[in-house]
């Protein structure tokens, strides 16, 4: 059995005003939670929304039927695709 080892943490630091503070202070407390709890749970929470949210594309039944027959039966290559492969790999080096 392996020992269990703690992850290393690291420290965030803000300056905040007053207010922000007192803010940050009253709703900490209601949750039963100090600042720093808080702080760090919400903006935990808030950044997995964000990175879900910029990285999840949604599409209606309707598109996602679209894309899904396009990927089963795709059309055959055109000029403009064929021409934009051909620029593409002569930027590119793999």
């Amino acid at each position: 059995m392996e020992p269990v080892t703690e992850e290393a943490r690291k420290r965030i630091t803000a300056r905040v005003s007053d207010s922000v503070r007192d803010t940050l202070e009253q709703a900490a407390e209601l949750l039963g939670a100090t600042v720093n709890q808080f702080v760090v749970q919400t903006a935990y929470v808030e950044a997995q929304r964000v990175i879900e949210r910029e990285s999840v594309i949604r599409l209606s039944q309707q598109d996602a039927r679209k894309v899904l027959t396009l990927l089963d039966r795709s059309p055959k290559p055109n000029r403009r695709l064929k021409d934009a492969v051909k620029t593409f790999k002569g930027t590119v080096r793999a």
